[in-house]
Parts: C-alpha cells; structure tokens; sequence
C-alpha cells in the first residue's frame, strides 16, 4: 500500500472566524457543505455521501480555531484539519485545510477539497 503524505492547502474566506467555525464544527453546519449527512453520536461523527458512510473520531478541537479529525479506518498518523487563520494586519480570513493522501490520489484530492470549499464559500454566502 502506498505511503500517505501530509499536504496542506489554504482558501481565503470572506467570513467572521466565529460563523466559520460553526460550518467546520458543527454536524448541521458540515452538512450543508461538507457531506450530505452529518451525525454525531458517542463522541464520533458518522459522515454521508451518496450511499457511503465515513466515520470520524474528533481528536482536537479549539473553539473559533480549529478542528481535527481522524478517519477511524485509515492509518494511524493520517488525519484532517481544518484550521481558521486570520491575519493580525488585515483581518483577512483563510481556511487552512490538512490532510494526508498517496501521490496517485493528490491531485483527486485537492480537487475535492476545492468543490468543497467553493460550496462552503458559496454557502457562506461570501
């Protein structure tokens, strides 16, 4: 099995850390645009798409800042993040998205975190 590797990747959003962060934390919020159903039950979030169900352990989480999640079937280094960062100068508000996949599926991947993240932006209305 091919090893997995750490990437990253970082959209700008036109939001207040504090509505972002709801879209990212909460299962109503990462229902509208991140999977098609979100349930959270005995610390675990079970994800839906289409027929496929995906099921998440939430390992850390700072409120307004960040969530991160691990798939409870992948390997065990492997997991998402995704991070607020707001620039002190600025104020301009960026996603940070981390996640791990095989150099076979990167670019697939990347191509779905960007779907994902124009639909929460389109969401956001922002």
């Amino acid at each position: 099995m091919a090893e997995k590797k750490k990437f990253t990747l970082e959209y700008e959003v036109k939001s207040s850390p504090r509505i972002l962060y709801s879209f990212i934390s909460e299962p109503n919020g990462l229902s509208q645009w991140f999977a098609d159903d979100v349930v959270f039950r005995d610390q675990v979030y079970t994800f839906t798409w289409d027929d496929e169900q995906l099921k998440a352990k939430l390992v850390s989480i700072k409120e307004n800042k960040l969530v991160k999640f691990k798939w409870i079937d992948d390997e065990p280094q492997c997991y998402f993040e995704m991070e607020i960062v707001q620039d002190e100068l600025t104020n301009d508000v960026a996603l940070s998205i981390t996640d791990f996949s095989t150099e076979e599926t990167l670019s697939e991947k990347k191509l779905i975190w960007d779907n994902q993240i124009d639909y929460l932006i389109s969401v956001l209305g922002a």
